[in-house]
């Protein structure tokens, strides 16, 4: 089944909800609250202990009842994981009807998304997706790249972050991929695994001074001859 790889922002403003109260339920529930939701409702007669924990944080709202028609009024994003397929299958008929983002649990074929494995890292997400046919090896991957990518991966987006509104205001065009492109050559990431965040922010600091003389030295060189064709004219 081919997809159109996406990452959802901006969830914290938008209604969220998950039918269903088991474990699977409650996966969803963590993977949502981890890419940021705050308005994650859970339609479900009985929750499991992490999920009455997450209610009595006050992370999750919850309805005790089993799935009514119209629950999804106000959706952006719905979970369908009651293990019981008519309920399911009623779920993502109605989302179907509201045209809303859909996931029923165990059925690829009622899904216009799928819930990827994840490697989170600061602002740095790997996801990795079978089109829903295989969750075990898209989370036997997930572990292998795990290890491959560590901290240091956020620190270093967390330093280019810092910098993206003076790369703005100092490189244009094609000196601006060239900055982006040295600094993930650069040696930042190997000082920030050995913890040296202060040297790391130093030398990307340098290699944007770098770029920008460059580029306002070309356009000195540029300038006498615009000048030089103006005295012509």
């Amino acid at each position: 089944m081919r997809s159109y790889p996406i990452n959802l922002v901006g969830l914290a403003a938008r209604r969220c909800v998950v039918v269903g109260g088991g474990e699977v339920a409650q996966r969803k529930v963590e993977s949502l609250l981890e890419a940021g939701a705050e308005r994650v409702v859970v339609i479900s007669p009985r929750l499991t202990h992490k999920l009455r924990a997450l209610l009595q944080a006050n992370r999750i709202e919850h309805r005790p009842r089993g799935y009514h028609q119209g629950d999804l009024e106000g959706a952006f994003v719905v979970v369908a994981a009651t293990g019981d397929p008519d309920v399911n299958r009623d779920v993502w008929q109605e989302a179907q009807e509201r045209s809303l983002l859909i996931n029923v649990v165990d059925d690829p074929h009622r899904c216009n998304f799928f819930v990827p494995s994840v490697v989170r890292r600061g602002d740095l997400t790997i996801s990795v997706c079978t089109g829903g046919q295989d969750p075990a090896l898209s989370a036997r991957l997930r572990q292998e790249l795990e290890p491959r990518f560590g901290r240091e991966y956020g620190a270093f987006l967390e330093i280019a972050g810092g910098l993206r509104d003076r790369v703005g205001r100092e490189l244009a065009g094609r000196a601006r991929l060239r900055f982006w492109q040295a600094l993930a050559d650069s040696e930042i990431l190997t000082l920030l695994k050995q913890g040296k965040r202060r040297e790391a922010e130093r030398l990307a600091n340098d290699i944007l001074a770098a770029h920008a003389l460059k580029t306002r030295g070309h356009g000195r060189r540029k300038s006498p001859s615009l000048q030089d064709e103006q005295s012509e004219a």
